[in-house]
């Protein structure tokens, strides 16, 4: 079994991946693999609704130009996903967010019925309205979402800090002990059988 984790923040070893680090390892002693992207400084693009990726049906998005189409890749194979932000004015990165958004645009099918969490990290405030944010997706697209014993939430500011959050990382192991769990007793079974999506729109 395989778990990808996106790091949502511009800095490479800061505290978004020290609090996905500590999942990843929680993760290790269950014999589950990760890997950790890291979504850097490159721009990431906001999905323009072209409908290119609807008419392919390849699941990849039309720009080629970011992680977007890579983290589709990994997940025709993964069994899992987890996305780690900074927050930023009570709000997630807002380049992660415009990622995740393509990404289940663009290979929902990738991502449906498969297990997600998110992590917020952040300073002092703002991280449970962020935290909301990015778990919104995954109720959408039928990923069922892993709890811990708090909300995910990882407290520090300068580089370094939030390894010392010490119910912080514990917050994180239970993260990853959940997902394992869910894992472990959900693989190679099916998932409930569909019915037909039915949209609609309030203007008459």
């Amino acid at each position: 079994m395989k778990v990808i984790l996106i790091n949502g923040s511009p800095r490479k070893n800061g505290n978004t991946f020290i609090a996905l680090s500590e999942i990843a390892g929680q993760l290790g002693r269950h014999g589950i693999e990760t890997e950790i992207i890291q979504i850097g400084h490159k721009p990431t693009r906001g999905c323009i609704v072209c409908g290119t990726c609807k008419a392919k049906a390849d699941n990849r998005c039309a720009f080629n130009d970011d992680l977007c189409n890579l983290v589709n890749e990994k997940m025709e194979t993964a069994d899992a996903l987890i996305v780690g932000s900074p927050v930023y004015y009570g709000q997630p990165n807002g380049s992660v967010l415009a990622l995740v958004q393509r990404m289940f645009y663009s290979a929902g099918e990738l991502y449906a019925n498969k297990p997600a969490a998110a992590v917020a990290v952040c300073r002092r405030g703002g991280a449970t309205a962020a935290l909301q944010t990015l778990l919104m997706p995954f109720q959408i697209m039928n990923m069922p979402v892993v709890t811990s014993q708090y909300w995910n939430i990882v407290y520090g500011r300068e580089e370094g800090q939030a390894a010392l959050d010490k119910e912080g990382m514990q917050t994180m192991r239970t993260l990853a002990d959940n997902m394992a769990f869910m894992l472990e007793n959900t693989a190679g079974k099916t998932h409930p059988e569909r019915e037909a999506r039915q949209s609609m729109h309030f203007i008459r």
